[in-house]
């Protein structure tokens, strides 16, 4: 398959399967994440789309089997199926995942469902908390789980720091600062408003990334202060009003 140089190349062709297969039923189509974004990669990121449906359409999901089937094999991730209702009753469960869903999309086709949904910023300062605490269990669990290996290592970097930049908007958010772009304006904003590192986080973003070489003592050194920093970004949402 031809990789996908820009998203907007597919959206013509997307919305016509999805069209084809629930016509009225479907509400909209909107891709978000780093897709929709100046961090997209070609070939290497994931293209994300929210299809929403009715609430009868959202019943019939076998229908749009072979069509996910066949854009997977250009890249295009799993899309989430959702209703309006859907939204509207989780923003108090996943306000962080609708928070970056709102902050970096584009709508593709039909009604934009994100544009005037908002958040309680207790719900989003728990859930913050809840995310870094569970991901900082997880990293040095996985950490000693890689038998002190840089390439493991590096990895599990690797894999780790996209989560934590979409945590990082949210914190942003709860300070009333909006939340910028790109994931490396994202921590910088975060490293001014909070206690913490950033060069840290932008060594993470740099293996990510594959921007530059590190050396295997280098990596565990990145590693160790990673974790040290995330522990003092849990300490400081534990306080946050």
């Amino acid at each position: 398959m031809a990789k996908i140089n820009k998203p907007e190349e597919i959206f013509p062709d997307i919305t016509e399967d999805y069209r084809k297969i629930y016509g009225d039923a479907l509400i909209s189509i909107i891709l978000y994440g780093s897709a929709a974004g100046r961090d997209y990669r070609p070939g290497k990121s994931d293209m994300n789309f929210m299809i929403v449906l009715s609430e009868e359409a959202i019943d019939h999901l076998d229908k749009a089997i072979e069509t996910v089937s066949r854009w997977r094999k250009r890249n295009v991730a799993t899309p989430l199926f959702m209703t309006e209702s859907y939204i509207i009753s989780s923003l108090d469960s996943y306000p962080l995942e609708f928070l970056n869903m709102q902050k970096e999309n584009i709508l593709v086709y039909g009604k934009d469902v994100l544009q005037d949904i908002s958040f309680e910023p207790r719900h989003l300062r728990l859930q913050c908390e809840r995310e870094i605490k569970g991901k900082l269990l997880l990293l040095r669990e996985r950490f000693l789980e890689t038998g002190g290996k840089s390439g493991m290592i590096k990895k599990l970097t690797g894999e780790s720091i996209t989560a934590f930049v979409s945590i990082f908007g949210g914190l942003l958010y709860l300070k009333g600062v909006k939340i910028p772009p790109s994931r490396r304006e994202i921590v910088e904003a975060l490293a001014r408003e909070i206690p913490v590192d950033g060069n840290v986080f932008m060594n993470c973003l740099d293996i990510k990334e594959e921007k530059g070489k590190f050396k295997s003592s280098e990596i565990s050194d990145i590693f160790k202060a990673y974790l040290v920093e995330v522990r003092r970004l849990w300490e400081f949402v534990d306080e946050l009003e």
